[in-house]
């Protein structure tokens, strides 16, 4: 239970926040600002980083893959999964598990009637590839590939497509080498064109049906991946270890190795921290704007109140009860300014949060990573707390500086100042 003198200092600091409400109001209104911008921009990055890992995992590489060892590292044909069928039951049987399917990819040089270029022939699924990947919604031009097997149909990516002059309907040469070193050749028929906005994608692959690759490339019922969405990100790290103890007890799992979205596409960690780092400069940077703004309040507010404290002083009021009194005002202050962010700013990111922010005309980065919609800010504890906490702690913090000053006031001295 308090005691009266606390309850009273408590008043009187609470009324001496309104003596100027000008000057409370542009202080509030500064803490205000900054808690609402740092619960924006944190729920912006995290939904950011969010909807940049599921665009670029969903476009190509999935949330987790099974691949022989050493695969990811050289490409190289033989390296591959001999029989995915008991694996693909074993992962089946996780429920965090959203869908899978399987790949297989080798380097061939494809031919048009009038140009010749590499590409990455990739070989996949038509039922269950729309399942895990975005590759159907991509599509521009044409159509989806056939689910009958055997079918001579591709996917060609738009940058491919005008590198080699071909539209729907044309034939194109597939010439590469096969699983057991022979020649592979084939010809396939142009029945769609995707575009996905990251360029090395688009300029670099081409999809047949997976039979239609291992009949080409001679690889009998191998692939090279077996790429797994799990339910949603979190579950990721649990479905990898799953996946790790059960290809325990699969003959052909020794050889095998699960790899996640960050080990799968390394450019897209690093460009989430390159871009966290620089959001921490900017909230920094704002919360030392509020902390000088706090400052400059509080020695504002001792300056005009240097008679008073005198006077205060000089019938017996000790300073550490006048530094008490104005740490509970610059507490005041800082809690009406927080919380009001805290509303306010929850309110701002929970309303973009339903609508999505657009960015169609999204930068070149994040094109790379196939973000050309929306993006949804994720409002969470984390976001709406950790900002306003921090401001709370600078602004208490700065605040002690020129409530100190009030130490070394002489009574006589103060009751003159002009």
């Amino acid at each position: 239970m308090q005691s009266p003198q606390v309850n009273m200092d408590m008043q009187m600091a609470w009324r001496n926040v309104w003596r100027n409400p000008r000057r409370t109001w542009l202080t509030v209104g500064a803490i205000c600002f900054a808690c609402m911008v740092l619960i924006f921009m944190l729920s912006f990055q995290f939904g950011s980083y969010e909807t940049m890992i599921n665009s670029s995992v969903k476009i190509n590489t999935g949330h987790l893959q099974v691949q022989a060892a050493g695969y990811f590292d050289k490409k190289n044909m033989r390296r591959v999964i001999n029989d995915p069928k008991p694996v693909m039951q074993m992962i089946s049987a996780i429920k965090q598990v959203e869908a899978m399917t399987v790949r297989a990819n080798t380097f061939s040089l494809v031919s048009s009637e009038d140009r010749t270029y590499g590409a990455m022939i990739v070989g996949i699924d038509p039922a269950h590839e729309p399942e895990v990947s975005t590759l159907k919604q991509l599509i521009r031009k044409g159509e989806f590939l056939p689910e009958k097997t055997g079918s001579d149909r591709a996917l060609i990516g738009s940058l491919l497509a005008r590198n080699l002059k071909v539209v729907i309907g044309d034939e194109l040469t597939i010439l590469g080498q096969g699983k057991d070193g022979s020649v592979a050749a084939s010809i396939v028929t142009i029945c769609g064109i995707f575009k996905s906005g990251i360029d090395g994608f688009d300029r670099n692959t081409l999809h047949i049906p997976i039979k239609t690759f291992q009949a080409v490339y001679f690889m009998d019922a191998a692939v090279h991946e077996i790429v797994i969405n799990a339910n949603s990100l979190h579950d990721v790290a649990a479905v990898k270890k799953e996946i790790i103890n059960g290809l325990k007890n699969i003959p052909e799992g020794k050889k095998l190795v699960v790899m996640d979205w960050d080990e799968l596409v390394p450019g897209l960690t690093q460009a989430i921290r390159i871009d966290l780092i620089s959001g921490i400069i900017f909230w920094f940077l704002l919360v030392l704007v509020v902390a000088f703004s706090i400052l400059n309040t509080f020695l504002m507010a001792i300056f005009e109140r240097t008679r008073e404290f005198g006077v205060m002083m000089a019938i017996g009021t000790t300073p550490q009860r006048l530094v008490k009194l104005l740490l509970y005002e610059s507490n005041f202050m800082t809690i009406v300014g927080v919380g009001l962010g805290i509303i306010i700013g929850c309110g701002i990111t929970g309303l973009f949060q339903v609508y999505g922010i657009d960015m169609s005309g999204a930068s070149e980065m994040l094109k790379q990573y196939g973000i050309s919609g929306r993006i949804y800010p994720r409002l969470s504890l984390i976001t709406a707390f950790a900002g306003p906490v921090l401001v709370w702690i600078i602004t208490i913090a700065v605040a002690f500086y020129p409530a100190m000053k009030i130490k070394k006031l002489q009574p006589i001295e103060a009751m003159t100042h002009v």
